[in-house]
């Protein structure tokens, strides 16, 4: 089982550290942001501690290809409304493209983005003429995010996925993130995973499926707000999310959860062994609240 979770990087280990949190929480996967979500300030890759993870995460046997970086929130590639905000879309896209390439990592997840006041269509055109301007180098794949539909945004239909992917001019350099609680919010029936994966498939191809974010969701099927839930706790719940995970269809793709803390603690090493052992314990997440 292909499993980890969001982890930090911060100082003074930066990378290193990242590697270090997944593997106490029994990870053999991670993902983390190169730097704040929420803005563009970055630090230099020398500083990040790149050769002390890679050579850790070869220790522990897990490729850097199960290193996924979550590019950050800021990046809007369907805005066409403001024309400053579609420009920094491309320029800090492509920056982090060049960073994710240094660090060796392989998967970019990337939010398709939110159309704000046009409709659409317009959305989606503008996703596909901005992610044309951009360059995905060789050794990188940008995977755009399933979404749960709220507000404007792209991507909550297998449709707009595929209707983006066909736009592009370096369609090898793109492919698909899952998310559980997103594709659920948007109306998906993922208690019946075989056949959403039979539309994924006849929609946009199992072979673009590169990553899957696993969450439990706080909402009921379709109503596209996008509230994360820890494992078990929520509508989606265990034995969906652990058949998910077992899956053999899905086997080769990382499973990354990105639930919330419990009690100002993560819950990760928790909710992995549960995984990992098919059994579904309430207490466990119950006592991180102490």
């Amino acid at each position: 089982m292909i499993i980890g979770s969001h982890v930090q990087m911060k100082a003074p280990l930066f990378l290193e550290g990242s590697v270090q949190e997944a593997l106490d929480y029994g990870a053999n996967a991670l993902m983390l942001y190169t730097g704040a979500p929420q803005n563009t300030k970055r630090r230099e890759i020398r500083d990040m501690h790149v050769t002390e993870a890679q050579a850790l995460m070869k220790a522990n046997g897990i490729p850097m290809e199960r290193m996924i970086i979550h590019a950050p929130y800021i990046i809007n590639p369907a805005n066409s409304v403001k024309p400053e905000v579609a420009e920094l879309a491309v320029e800090f896209l492509q920056q982090e493209l060049y960073r994710v390439r240094e660090i060796g990592a392989r998967y970019v997840v990337l939010h398709p983005g939110s159309y704000t006041t046009t409709d659409l269509e317009t959305g989606i055109r503008t996703i596909i003429s901005q992610l044309n301007k951009v360059t995905v180098p060789d050794e990188v794949t940008v995977c755009l995010e399933t979404m749960a539909g709220k507000g404007s945004e792209v991507g909550y239909r297998f449709e707009h996925l595929e209707e983006i992917l066909s736009g592009l001019a370096q369609q090898e350099r793109y492919g698909v993130c899952f998310d559980t609680c997103h594709t659920s919010d948007s109306g998906y029936d993922i208690a019946d995973f075989d056949s959403v994966l039979d539309e994924f498939d006849r929609i946009i191809g199992l072979s673009l499926l590169h990553v899957i974010h696993l969450n439990d969701s706080k909402n009921a099927r379709g109503a596209r707000k996008d509230r994360h839930e820890n494992i078990g706790l929520g509508t989606i719940g265990f034995e969906t999310l652990h058949a998910i995970t077992a899956n053999e269809r899905t086997a080769s793709v990382p499973k990354i959860l990105e639930t919330p803390y419990i009690g100002a603690k993560p819950p990760y090493r928790q909710e992995i062994e549960m995984l990992r052992k098919g059994i579904f314990d309430r207490k466990v997440l119950e006592d991180l609240k102490v």
